[in-house]
């Protein structure tokens, strides 16, 4: 039994090593070490964006700093030949999902290819960044790769048009897109469109989004490209979340429409992080090589002078497809997966019947209840002592520990309840709750669907063909377990990036999936050794496991603390000073220069650390003058003139309860998104463009309207000086940039 014993234990740790490397199975390809001609040159792209970046100052649209990005850009360009064209407009446009329109002064810059005639491939990625980091894969990697491409088509035009377009006003609301779309004569002319973005700087470059229906696009994919990274699960679930990109923008012209990003590492996504020597040279070869790929396929097609016209989106013009590890791109047709998942429900049903596997069924549903309940009870008892994230700086010590709760959950039960059901019966049940757990799925993202088709089609295919050849099972059964691993192993090493602010306790249940069939095929071997031995074993794994999290630092250089520190001054009250972190709490030499407590200010419902500080002398508010108004009915059309008294961003909030029907500029009046949830109506303008400005507001009402008026400037007051030095070594500003905001109250 001690063999055996000890057997298990490795067979264990090999299942654990496997689950904490998934990330692997997607891996980008390494990087060459040398370059053919007509190649992709990563090492060439990130030269150049070197020298496009200087000396990584952030550079947000309507900028001096963005000013010099653009103009080195312009200098690259003219360097290859090329004649660059700089289309610059003020531009509005609504927020998606929201009741808020959002203005800046843009300037897109782009470069055709190829014949004058025909429809045109559109390659899309912008140039600004946000104010609180450079931007070197947000989205530079981007911008490099549209640089590299631009060399290389100067060498080998395509056959049909293509244009690169460096937009400017992504970060501020996809304004760069709009301004395109509105303004340049040039986005009648396309068809396709390829985006370059990023949430991340390391890793696979994801292709995530595509044009809907999604057939066309996904056959040119898989068949084009030579490492794809992608999953229609991914792309279905992308369509529910709050996240946009440019595509969104252009998503109303049916152009055929694919769209990459790299998730690696969020931590230094929209930081100061987001530099060049975090962008792995990898990822952005993986981009540059699928992004040169496409463009080749696309631009070899003949010119045409119009559009076809959009397939309309139905089942049959859908497709499923999914990673098969890094060997590549498996794709199915909607309509054939959805017949093929109803026969295996009922085949998975039947044989569940047959061989008496309610009892597996049951196991393996109680094995992913506990599997969940045990991560989510680790993470809870660990953040009782250290604050989450604690996983931020080590995050695979964490999944490490989720995934030992799955298989001692599994032992565990397999060892108790399970001990006289039979592996067969295991099979059976664990199959049907497979399939049954994939129905849920496909109703919230029908392209999960992928994911619940082959495998168990190779299991149930095992123990029908068993009838007449018994021994064909248990390798049918094993084939089924290690197409799961290297199929739905590479969604979850996705998902662990994706997913790093957590709730973390989701990759239990996935974990549980992939693992249970290894396990069950243990099941002979938790037969010879003792009940106590597995679970104490069990007990001991899980305990060690969890503890070990407990010690382990929660930032490092490389991951760093969430940390902003603002000056907030409201208009006739006392200033705050705040704190902007992952609610953790602050270390004592932070904690002793100020009376701190965590709690709302009037600038946003965000939780933040807030202490009392010193009025400042000069200190200007943003306002509004009002300059017409007109009547339309029991509307108003009222013109305002912003003066901002030196903020890098002004904001206009309205109150709920004030009917706000649309916001913008004369000429760019904007309604809200339809898709907008219910909240105050905002009007924002960003850059040096926006004092002086006139916008517009058209409200259903005659009564009085009071706005606040939200100014940031991207700099702290000499004041912060002593606190900024204070700040933890491993802690920088994210998506939020240390700044002072004045917020004051105005009657319209």
């Amino acid at each position: 039994m001690k063999r055996k014993a000890i057997l298990l234990l490795v067979i264990v740790a090999g299942l654990l090593a496997a689950m904490t490397g998934t990330a692997r199975l997607t891996d980008p390809p390494p990087l060459r070490g040398s370059t053919a001609a007509g190649q992709f040159d990563s090492v060439r792209a990130k030269a150049a964006l070197a020298l496009l970046l200087g000396d990584q100052r952030p550079h947000p649209a309507d900028t001096l700093a963005n000013d010099a990005v653009r103009d080195r850009l312009l200098d690259q360009l003219r360097a290859l030949g090329l004649q660059p064209q700089v289309l610059d407009r003020f531009a509005c446009g609504a927020l998606m999902k929201q009741r808020g329109v959002a203005c800046a002064r843009v300037r897109n810059v782009r470069v055709s290819f190829g014949p004058e005639a025909g429809r045109h491939l559109l390659v899309n990625a912008h140039y600004d960044s946000v104010p609180v980091g450079p931007g070197a894969a947000d989205d530079g990697i981007g911008v490099a790769t549209l640089l590299e491409l631009a060399r290389l088509l100067s060498d080998s035009p395509p056959a049909r048009p293509v244009t690169l377009l460096f937009n400017e006003g992504e970060e501020l609301g996809l304004l760069g897109a709009r301004a395109f779309l509105d303004g340049d004569p040039l986005a009648g002319r396309v068809d396709s469109l390829i985006n370059l973005e990023a949430r991340g700087v390391t890793g696979p470059v994801n292709m995530f989004e595509t044009s809907v229906p999604n057939r066309a696009p996904v056959a040119l994919f898989a068949d084009t490209v030579v490492r794809p990274v992608a999953n229609s699960l991914a792309v279905s679930a992308y369509r529910l979340l709050p996240n946009y990109t440019d595509v969104n923008i252009f998503a109303d012209r049916n152009w055929l429409t694919l769209n990459f990003a790299p998730v690696g590492n969020e931590t230094r996504y929209h930081s100061p992080g987001d530099e060049l020597a975090a962008l792995d040279p990898a990822t952005l070869q993986h981009m540059g090589d699928q992004a040169l790929a496409l463009v080749r396929r696309l631009g070899d097609e003949p010119a045409t002078a119009t559009a076809p016209a959009p397939a309309p989106a139905t089942v049959q013009a859908e497709s499923l497809f999914m990673n098969v590890g890094p060997w590549g791109l498996l794709v199915a047709p909607m309509g054939l997966g959805m017949l093929l998942f109803a026969a295996l429900v009922v085949a998975a049903g039947v044989m569940a019947v047959k061989k008496r596997g309610q009892f597996g069924v049951g196991l393996a549903l109680l094995s992913l209840v506990c599997a969940v309940f045990l991560a989510w009870a680790g993470l809870t008892f660990v953040g009782l002592i250290r604050q989450a994230p604690f996983w931020r700086a080590h995050q695979s010590w964490v999944e490490f520990a989720i995934y030992a709760g799955a298989i001692a959950a599994a032992l565990t039960l397999f060892a108790t309840l399970g001990r006289t059901v039979s592996r067969q019966q295991l099979r059976a049940g664990f199959w049907f709750v497979f399939l049954i757990l994939g129905g849920a799925l496909w109703v919230i993202a029908p392209g999960g669907l992928i994911y619940f088709l082959f495998p168990p089609l190779i299991a149930l295919a095992g123990m029908i063909a068993a009838r007449r050849w018994p021994s064909v099972e248990t390798p049918a059964a094993i084939l089924a377990a290690l197409l799961l691993y290297v199929t739905l192993g590479a969604l979850l090493g996705l998902l662990e990036e994706l997913l790093n602010a957590g709730p973390l306790w989701v990759f239990a249940p996935f974990g549980a999936l992939i693992l249970l069939p290894w396990l069950i095929e243990l099941k002979p071997l938790i037969e010879a050794i003792s009940r106590r031995l597995i679970v104490e074993g069990a007990a001991v794994l899980v305990v060690a496991s969890w503890a070990a999290t407990a010690g382990i630092p929660a930032y490092s250089a490389n991951r760093q603390q969430q940390w902003t520190l603002q000056y907030v001054a409201e208009q006739g009250r006392a200033a705050n000073w705040s704190i902007v972190n992952d609610r953790a709490p602050l270390p004592s030499q932070v904690k002793q220069l100020r009376d701190w407590k965590l709690g709302k200010l009037a600038i946003g419902e965000r939780l933040r650390w807030i202490a009392p500080a010193p009025p400042i002398e000069g200190l200007t508010f943003a306002r509004v003058d009002r300059v017409a108004e007109a009547r339309q009915g029991n509307r108003r059309l009222i013109s305002l003139r912003l003066t901002s008294n030196g903020a890098d961003t002004v904001t206009l909030l309205f109150d709920k309860k004030v009917p706000v029907v649309a916001l913008g500029t004369p000429g760019q009046l904007r309604r809200f998104d339809q898709g907008a949830r219910p909240g105050l109506a905002t009007l924002s303008c960003t850059g040096r463009s926006c004092d002086g400005a006139v916008f517009q507001m058209l409200v259903a009402t005659r009564d009085p309207v009071q706005v606040q008026l939200l100014a940031t400037r991207w700099a702290l007051p000499p004041e912060a000086g002593q606190l900024k030095a204070a700040q933890p070594p491993f802690a920088q500003a994210q998506y939020l940039p240390d700044a002072t905001i004045t917020l004051a109250r105005q009657g319209i």
